[in-house]
């Protein structure tokens, strides 16, 4: 049986290579439908990967308190008439009312007229925070410290640079030690972060790569933001909870708290990463989906272009067929025979379409600036449906090709 299917398979790469420009035309479809759904994955994995690690950054155990600026005089002073905004007294009837709070943080966000040296870009906004700050974010250092307690109760004029701002304003060189002018006041550098993946569709800190971070108290008392009129005391209060705390029911009570204190005037919004992270991977899940459906078209086509070929091979072969049936050939060997062939145009496109994602991916991820992802998973997938497609379509033209009446075939021209 083995020598049978060997020597069929040699036959239809004979057959195959005596076509070999309609032969390739055929598998074209099954080429650009194995290399699109690679292509589809692979922004997708990427896509995937770099949302989940951005919200695994803002923490899975942290409760994220946003202010929400008012948009003009009018509704600033309807606002104020019950609630004071978002405040240092928040922070602490927070720390003191949350069962299962590790650390607290409050943020204060400043965007200056003038740095000095002068950025190659925009200026870094500089947030004023707690040490605590560091450990809530998962911030990793390059170089130097972070800001300590001290330097919080001293009103210390130091600074931690994101990787964006140092580049901008000191260089590729060593930062810490050096200084940097903001507004009107020397700040000391005395850390560089690590760089850190950022997400424009984050309300918070979504480019914490070019910011100057200094202790909180320093951004109070050393710092003056004529443009903060509109804006509470406060931009953000960053809590971490407690191994094993329920950040949904945490921030239920957050947001209670927090309602009673403003009088409901929905002056401030709260994010649970964890929810994010659940809400992300669906998200995700559902648009692989639809990328992998939309890409399936092509496989499809590809399918029926080899269905299409094949029957017209089969007539084009009607005599070939009827000569091999005079000889003692069975209606499974003209099956198998034709089988053969579908499958091999489908395994040859799928091996060439697995290229072809694999170019597709890279030159995505290279004129578009995207993180792409090419997983194993994706390319046996996108290569067992190519498989699966050359059996399928190739089924009706072999059956059609065993049921040809010998005599009539031999009569064929």
């Amino acid at each position: 049986m083995s020598l049978h299917i060997f020597g069929d398979v040699l036959e239809a790469v004979n057959n195959l290579r005596a076509q070999k420009l309609r032969s390739l035309l055929t598998a074209m479809g099954i080429v650009f439908g194995v290399g699109s759904v690679i292509g589809m994955l692979a922004i997708g994995a990427g896509a995937r990967e770099q949302s989940l690690q951005f919200i695994e950054q803002l923490g899975v155990r942290n409760v994220l308190v946003d202010s929400r600026p008012a948009t003009n005089d009018q509704e600033l002073q309807q606002r104020r008439r019950v609630s004071p905004g978002l405040t240092e007294r928040d922070v602490r009837i927070l720390e003191a009312n949350i069962d299962g709070l590790e650390l607290i943080s409050p943020r204060r966000s400043l965007f200056p007229a003038r740095v000095v040296p002068k950025p190659t870009g925009s200026n870094p906004s500089l947030i004023g925070v707690r040490p605590s700050y560091a450990v809530i974010h998962n911030l990793r250092l390059l170089e130097g410290r972070f800001l300590t307690d001290d330097d919080d109760t001293n009103t210390a004029a130091v600074c931690v640079l994101g990787q964006t701002a140092k580049v901008s304003l000191l260089g590729y060189g060593p930062a810490a030690g050096k200084y940097v002018k903001v507004n009107d006041t020397w700040l000391r550098v005395v850390g560089v972060l690590d760089e850190q993946i950022v997400d424009a569709s984050s309300g918070q800190a979504a480019d914490r790569n070019s910011t100057i971070l200094v202790p909180f108290n320093t951004s109070m008392y050393r710092f003056w933001d004529v443009a903060r009129y509109l804006r509470d005391e406060l931009d953000g209060v960053d809590m971490r909870l407690k191994a094993g705390a329920d950040s949904i029911e945490a921030a239920k009570v957050v947001t209670a708290i927090l309602q009673s204190t403003h009088r409901a005037a929905e002056d401030f919004s709260v994010t649970i990463p964890a929810a994010l992270l659940e809400q992300q991977k669906r998200t995700q899940m559902i648009f692989t989906y639809v990328m992998v459906a939309i890409a399936a078209i092509s496989l499809l086509v590809g399918g029926i272009g080899i269905m299409n070929i094949v029957l017209a091979t089969v007539m084009e072969r009607t005599r070939e067929i009827g000569i091999r049936r005079a000889i003692g050939a069975r209606r499974p060997d003209i099956v198998r025979q034709f089988l053969i062939e579908s499958v091999l145009i489908s395994i040859g496109g799928g091996l060439l379409g697995i290229v072809i994602g694999f170019g597709l991916s890279w030159l995505i991820a290279y004129s578009a600036g995207w993180k792409t992802i090419v997983t194993t998973g994706s390319v046996i997938v996108a290569f067992g449906v190519a498989a699966a497609t050359g059996v399928l379509f190739g089924i009706y033209p072999a059956m059609k090709a065993s049921r040809i009446d010998p005599i009539v075939a031999l009569r064929y021209e």
